[in-house]
């Protein structure tokens, strides 16, 4: 009598080995397909969140007759250009205004209205929206310190501390950065530069959609709504040193310097490491405070928080000249794969790649004529396509799609 033969169900090693192979390299060939359909999500719904922000612009010029100012607010004392008790020196952001309009009806209503904390009750429209975390620790004033996710981008992992209320979306402040930290009204009744002479100037260089603490229309934008840039995407910073998001002192630079071919002081040698040109040098002097940087505070009107010029291309790097308060250099920039989003004046989501024509980086910029080797006022915009984009009414004529 034979023996019976048991069969052994089961997979052998090298079969196991065989399978686990065949799943490593499915999951590898898919890994990079599923990771692009979640960036394609997150892009799309950044550009839902932009196109919300546009049609609130639209909204609030209808029930105002002019666009939501950036730079608004609370006055300065008479005679005091600077920090004043209580006030917030016209430095809240549009994107303060249009919170009514993004379905933000309560935190508005805080803003608003006198805000009551244990240590005291802070005036409508809150206080000076620059003031440190120390600053607001005794006594905090919660609008300032919120996240709105309507003003978030999903691709930027930013999150938490020691921002306060990050905003991925800034205001267009033209081709050139003077003024565009001061606007009309910096230095009230002071003597160091009158009114008159600053209205001047602010006409001659600021050029963007958006002016420091002037009020704006759709009536001044005469090269077309859908020609013009009036906001455009920005990345918050993490901590890194990254070129967009950590800004660089630049400081050393005359103001000559600094307006004639100045740009090029962002990269001056040694700014930026070699090895990863994406971040700044161990050796480059950057801003000491880990809360001035890139978006960081969407209620505050400063470049550095919630602004950007059309002068260097999208994704490139953000600098000051001297101290935070002077002139920055800052672009657009976001986690997309190849550019960044903008708003167009007639609302709609454009995409911009960081290839985009943005002519002579090494040009003199529009400025006022008491500066040696600027350009004159009036001048089409040195910065190509780009630049061109970020004017209002240089009577500059687009004539291809971008």
């Amino acid at each position: 009598m034979s023996p019976k033969v048991r069969s052994r169900k089961g997979f052998t090693l090298v079969e196991l080995l065989v399978v686990i192979a065949i799943i490593g390299v499915l999951v590898g060939l898919l890994l990079p397909a599923v990771q692009a359909a979640r960036e394609a999500a997150r892009r799309m719904s950044c550009s839902n969140n932009f196109k919300q922000i546009g049609l609130a612009i639209h909204n609030y010029h209808a029930a105002y007759n002019q666009m939501p100012q950036q730079g608004s607010g609370t006055g300065l004392a008479i005679g005091n250009p600077y920090e004043t008790p209580g006030a917030n020196e016209y430095r809240l952001s549009f994107l303060v205004g249009i919170t009514p309009f993004i379905e933000q009806q309560a935190i508005w209503e805080q803003i608003s209205n006198p805000y009551q904390t244990t240590g005291g009750t802070f005036q409508s429209m809150g206080p000076l929206p620059s003031l440190s975390l120390a600053e607001y620790s005794p006594n905090p004033y919660l609008p300032w310190i919120t996240d709105i996710a309507g003003y978030r981008c999903p691709s930027d992992p930013g999150r938490g501390l020691p921002s306060m209320g990050r905003t991925n979306y800034a205001a267009c402040m033209g081709d050139a950065n003077h003024t565009t930290i001061e606007g009309e009204t910096y230095r009230l009744n002071s003597s160091a530069l009158n009114n008159a002479t600053r209205m001047t100037n602010v006409g001659i260089a600021a050029r963007g959609a958006f002016v420091y603490r002037k009020k704006m229309a759709f009536r001044d934008i005469l090269d077309g709504l859908s020609n013009t840039i009036m906001c455009g995407e920005i990345l918050t910073d993490l901590g890194d040193r990254d070129i967009r998001t950590t800004p660089a002192n630049a400081g050393g630079r005359t103001t000559a310097q600094w307006s004639a071919g100045g740009i090029l002081r962002c990269r001056a040698p040694g700014f930026i490491d070699p090895a990863r040109p994406r971040f700044w040098s161990a050796t480059q002097a950057v801003e000491a405070s880990s809360e001035e940087r890139r978006g960081s505070k969407w209620m505050c009107a400063i470049v550095l928080y919630s602004g950007f010029h059309t002068m260097l291309p999208p994704n490139t790097e953000t600098c000051f000249h001297g101290n935070r308060h002077q002139e920055y250099i800052a672009s657009t920039s976001s986690h997309h794969q190849g550019g960044t989003h903008v708003l167009m004046g007639d609302g709609a989501i454009k995409f911009i790649t960081d290839s985009i024509d943005a002519g002579n980086s090494n040009s003199p910029q529009v400025k006022t004529p008491d500066q040696a080797g600027v350009l004159a006022a009036g001048s089409e915009s040195p910065f190509g396509l780009w630049g061109s984009l970020g004017t209002r009414a240089n009577k500059e004529t687009i004539s291809s799609d971008f």
